[in-house]
């Protein structure tokens, strides 16, 4: 049957310097196979699918593809799916609070002005990095151990793993990995810049490494141990993408003890899917 469709650009104001989400509305009697043949497909890191929801607080219930499994959360998903969700016309039950419901649980969606941002959820697994981790890590980016500063578990489901280099330049000098695991990577940008950091993620795709443009999960993930370590002050903004051309924007803020992580998103394509 056709289902409405649409494909979201996250974290960007500007189209096509985000990261990408596929979203199908009204996907009622899809099966998880079919689902994620479409994920699939679409080829793009998620897809995702729009539900009723089974809990009454939530607005929504969304399931979270990408090529090969469903996750319980993620980040850009979240707010790409949100935007599709309000721009077909979706109405939430608290003006400017959406709830969407997926397997992690309910996630808070505030929309303030153009932007939306969730709530950071839960860790799945935090805490230091053992050290034969960090020193195969340092081998995989090529680098000295020396040269990262920290490391740290921030798993809220796709399960990252991220270190801290001493700068945003160094970030940006790593060529690409071979990993066979999810594998976050911040430094900071000198005081005063507009950004506070920049981040690369990468994760395995199809037995090969690929990098994601702008990570929802990992910055949340991120801000949790940067925030609770003294290492930044909210409000800050990330930049992510830059190694792949993309001019992704991550929004940092904190307050009344959740931390909520936001960006732009922008409707590229609009239409309906045979599925």
């Amino acid at each position: 049957m056709m289902r409405d469709f649409r494909q979201v650009d996250v974290f960007t104001d500007e189209p096509c310097l985000g990261n990408p989400v596929a979203v199908v509305h009204g996907a009622d009697g899809l099966s998880g196979d079919e689902m994620r043949l479409f994920a699939r497909w679409t080829n793009l890191s998620e897809t995702t699918f729009l539900l009723p929801p089974r809990d009454q607080r939530a607005d929504y219930r969304v399931r979270i593809f990408t090529p090969v499994r469903e996750l319980p959360f993620a980040g850009h998903p979240t707010l790409g799916t949100c935007h599709a969700w309000l721009e077909s016309g979706g109405r939430p039950a608290r003006p400017g609070i959406i709830v969407q419901e997926c397997e992690a649980g309910l996630i808070t969606v505030r929309l303030t002005g153009d932007r939306l941002a969730f709530a950071a959820p839960p860790l799945v697994r935090g805490g230091p990095v053992e050290e034969s981790l960090i020193a195969e890590i340092a081998a995989i980016l090529s680098i000295k151990r020396d040269d990262i500063a920290d490391a740290q578990w921030a798993d809220n489901g796709p399960g990252w793993v991220a270190v801290l280099l001493h700068s945003a330049e160094a970030v940006l000098a790593l060529d690409q990995p071979d990993c066979d695991f999810d594998l976050g990577v911040v430094g900071p940008y000198p005081p005063g810049s507009p950004q506070a950091f920049e981040v690369r993620a990468f994760f395995p795709k199809d037995g090969k490494t690929a990098e994601d443009p702008v990570t929802g999960s990992l910055n949340a993930s991120l801000a949790q141990w940067l925030l609770g370590e003294g290492k930044a002050t909210a409000p800050y903004v990330v930049s992510q993408g830059t190694a792949l051309g993309r001019r992704g924007r991550v929004h940092v803020t904190a307050g009344d003890g959740e931390i909520f992580i936001g960006g732009g998103t922008v409707t590229l394509i609009s239409g309906t899917v045979q599925l």
